[in-house]
């Protein structure tokens, strides 16, 4: 069975969310995708997106995980989210 977590990045553009899933993508053993926003009511500040899910498989080795780490941290860096 696959491990999954939800990561959420407060006011980060869909385009930002988008090319992080897709760096995780690249990471041996990860799958990543989008959760849509489920507020019904259109906030300007607030993302398009709820937040990113990511999927370890049972197989996946540590150095994916931390390899996984190295990727959130580098975009928390960049957009201080």
């Amino acid at each position: 069975m696959d491990t999954q977590e939800k990561f959420e990045f407060a006011g980060l553009p869909l385009a930002v969310y988008r090319e992080i899933a897709a760096h995780l993508r690249q990471v041996e053993g990860v799958e990543a995708g989008l959760i849509p926003q489920s507020s019904q009511q259109f906030d300007y500040n607030q993302s398009q997106i709820d937040g990113l899910w990511i999927s370890w498989s049972p197989n996946s080795r540590p150095a994916s995980r931390q390899r996984v780490q190295q990727i959130l941290a580098y975009y928390h860096s960049l957009y201080g989210v």
